[in-house]
């Protein structure tokens, strides 16, 4: 279940991609979209299975609802526009991969947080992430960017965000749910975004096949995969999960390589499984404490 999620996370960057690319999408628009319909599509699910009265129950609590907001904006839909600016002025390979450093970042925050110093295998992990990542912006050339600094820029952008959204909703998750908080907080995401970017501005190739790639990314990249992702959680540990969900830039790359056409040089590769041993290296540790 953690695989096939992963694997459709890491194909909807790929059709976002193609949005961007080939049809000209604007990134902030699809971000409206598609967090804006799985929000109200995983309300209207927990109404149905669990009650209109439990949806709603996290707005008597204003305190909670405060942070809920909070979530909505600077996790979720921090994490949305960052993740797919990434990958328009990148592509889905290299936008993923860096987002997969928010672990890196979660680690320097935990040590901070707890004024302790990491342990050898963190600070490893740390600096192998960080060798990682210079390989794969600059491919194994010193005097130049193998992607554009702007992709480079929001994927880091993108990886601060997943911190955040790992760390900040933990007490609202356990209260509420996982599926209510994600949600809300992707309806709230959505109707800010849709300030900005509002849904019927659209720019793009109107087309049959620019909507399937959009509905794919909305029900298949958004609904499914969280929905399949969370259910895991019943059967393996969160450590477990996490390593499993290295499926998603596995399968970015190799689709942006195979179908796309995307070039990847050889160091940017060495570079971004650099980025996936630190991914297990550090889920490995949290498994064994």
């Amino acid at each position: 279940m953690v695989l096939i999620g992963a694997v459709l996370w890491g194909v909807s960057g790929t059709a976002a991609q193609l949005l961007f690319q080939r049809f000209n999408f604007n990134s902030g628009w699809l971000v409206t979209v598609r967090m804006s319909i799985a929000g109200l599509l995983l309300l209207l699910s927990v109404s149905i299975k669990s009650g209109p009265a439990y949806t709603i129950a996290i707005w008597k609590n204003k305190r909670d609802a405060m942070k809920l907001i909070l979530f909505a904006i600077i996790g979720l839909l921090g994490v949305q526009y960052s993740y797919f600016a990434a990958i328009q002025y990148g592509n889905a390979a290299t936008g993923t991969i860096l987002q997969y450093m928010g672990p890196i970042f979660i680690t320097v925050y935990v040590a901070l947080r707890r004024r302790q110093l990491p342990s050898l295998v963190q600070l490893a992990s740390v600096f192998l992430a960080l060798f990682g990542a210079f390989l794969l912006v600059t491919d194994g050339d010193l005097h130049s960017f193998a992607i554009s600094p702007l992709a480079v820029f929001w994927g880091l952008i993108s990886a601060v965000t997943v911190a955040f959204y790992s760390l900040y909703p933990n007490g609202l998750l356990q209260k509420y749910g996982a599926a209510t908080i994600s949600g809300w907080g992707m309806l709230i995401g959505g109707i800010g975004m849709g300030f900005i970017h509002p849904p019927w501005h659209f720019t793009g190739h109107n087309t049959f096949s620019s909507w399937m790639l959009t509905g794919f990314v909305v029900l298949f990249g958004t609904l499914i995969a969280f929905y399949i992702y969370i259910a895991s959680l019943k059967y393996i540990s969160a450590s477990e999960a996490s390593v499993l969900a290295c499926g998603e830039p596995l399968s970015a790359t190799l689709i942006a390589v195979s179908c796309l056409h995307v070039h990847i040089g050889f160091f940017a590769l060495l570079g971004g499984l650099c980025i996936l041993i630190t991914v297990t290296l550090m889920a490995w540790k949290g498994s064994t404490e």
